[in-house]
């Protein structure tokens, strides 16, 4: 359990800095769920973390909050319930410290520009088309 939890290239979280909570669970298992506790919580505090560089925290508390929460209750057997719920907490923290690339705007092709208008011309001539003649034609 002391191994680093990798979030991207350069940021693995110590799972020391993960509290993992374990309570009842109201998924399968039948009666097996309400004898144990197999229901596993995993919060990570974000301004606590030693780990995450100031930008790093600012961006993961933008998105999350201050507290990033992850909750698996999918399998009867609370092992595996803990790998799911670090895993789920990973995507979310590996999803808030992306950064998304810059979008250079770009204008429309000259083509594109002229195929755009010969379809609107076809469609209004397909139009007009389904209209009554008119008296003077």
């Amino acid at each position: 359990m002391d191994d680093p939890m990798p979030i991207t290239r350069d940021v693995a979280l110590p799972l020391t800095e993960v509290t993992l909570r374990a309570s009842r669970s109201s998924g399968p298992g039948g009666q097996h769920a309400n004898v144990t506790a197999s229901r596993i919580e995993a919060v990570f505090d974000v301004a606590a973390s030693r780990t995450l560089q100031p930008w790093q925290k600012e961006r993961v508390r933008a998105r999350y909050g201050p507290r990033v929460t992850a909750v698996a209750q999918d399998a009867r057997s609370q092992a595996l319930n803990r790998e799911l719920a670090l895993e789920r907490l990973r995507d979310r923290l590996a999803g808030a410290l992306a950064v998304p690339r810059h979008r250079t705007p770009t204008k429309p092709s000259k083509a594109s520009r002229r195929r755009r208008v010969e379809a609107k011309k076809r469609r209004s001539e397909h139009k007009r088309g389904r209209q009554k003649p008119r008296h003077d034609d």
